[in-house]
């Protein structure tokens, strides 16, 4: 399994720099100068000018890219003009807020997803089947920003009961800076009052999330777990007199985990890379949140950054996939 694992960490190489030189390339060659926007308003063409020779914008693009790829392997992903801070200081800020948010998300979809799939599956055209069915296609019909708008207008501007700004009032204290995951430090510093704050935040963020990813995961489990309960193996263990619990969750859903898993680490790749659009609508300071804001400034070192984080994302998410088969069926060798 560890030369499967290096072998696989050796392709990944070829995909990054795939990646980063298409989106180098890209963020050079829009109409837009990030000298002047990081130079401001009103900037003389002199200033503007020495910020272009600070940034290496004057050099040919090939020489652009050899430093950009010096650098890189050196860790340094370079200055934000948005920001004049480091960009791999900026993550360090930013990242947390998006992976407690996406883990939250995740674990909702899990506990809830997988069991009322096998649920559904097992009361096949009953009334929580069919419900199950309405309910998936009606919210993988809503779009995300169109559901985070609802939830803002619903929930704050009529009913008024949850907040739907950043993480944290601004009249509580921040919990002490421990892992920067604000519902963990809120429970390791026991900062009860910031906890319940930081929760009540999360409320429509999450349900966004949730909601997006929900229905996506109970149709899959639903699907998977009829083609496996139909098989004669699960027959003949209903035959034998097994617990119908026991059959369901010990032979059928381990047979059918396969796919499931597939699509569990796909939705939370997308939850910690693809989330930008319910960050920036909550204003959740987040990565998304932050890469918008570098979009929107021209911002091309943290562009750049935000892509290749992305990339790696998903490129671990399916390598630890094809490790999540070994564990669910033993029979698969990684070879």
């Amino acid at each position: 399994m560890l030369l499967y694992v290096v072998r696989r960490v050796l392709l990944m190489v070829p995909t990054l720099i795939g990646v980063s030189i298409v989106v180098f390339v890209l963020t050079r060659v829009v109409p837009a100068d990030p000298a002047l926007a990081a130079a401001g308003i009103g900037a003389s063409p002199q200033r503007v000018e020495s910020i272009r020779k600070e940034l290496g914008l004057d050099k040919p693009l090939p020489v652009q890219y050899a430093y950009y790829v010096r650098n890189l392997l050196r860790g340094d992903l370079g200055i934000s003009v948005y920001s004049g801070l480091p960009v791999s200081k900026d993550i360090v800020r930013f990242f947390p807020a998006t992976i407690e948010l996406s883990l939250t998300a995740f674990v909702l979809v899990c506990m809830i997803g997988i069991p009322l799939g096998i649920f559904a599956s097992t009361h096949q055209g009953k009334w929580v089947d069919l419900f199950s069915r309405v309910a998936a296609v009606a919210t993988t019909a809503l779009p995300t920003f169109w559901l985070a708008i609802v939830l803002q207008l619903l929930f704050f501007h009529r009913l008024h009961w949850f907040p739907i700004i950043g993480r944290i009032s601004s009249y509580h204290m921040r919990p002490d800076h421990v892992t920067g995951f604000f519902v963990v430090d809120s429970i390791l510093t026991g900062n009860w009052a910031a906890l319940g704050d930081v929760l009540h935040h999360m409320a429509l963020p999450l349900i966004a999330l949730v909601a997006a990813r929900l229905a996506i995961v109970v149709r899959l489990t639903r699907v998977c777990m009829l083609d496996v309960l139909a098989l004669d193996y699960v027959r003949t263990a209903h035959a034998k007199g097994l617990p119908r619990r026991t059959v369901v969750n010990k032979h059928a859903l381990r047979n059918a985990a396969i796919p499931i898993v597939t699509e569990l680490g796909m939705q939370f790749a997308w939850m910690l890379g693809g989330s930008a659009v319910v960050e920036m609508i909550f204003v959740w300071p987040g990565l998304g949140y932050y890469a918008i804001t570098a979009l929107n400034n021209m911002d091309f070192n943290t562009i750049m950054a935000f892509t290749l984080i992305v990339t790696c994302i998903f490129l671990v998410t399916n390598l630890v996939i094809d490790l999540a088969y070994a564990f669910v069926n033993p029979r698969i060798r990684l070879e």
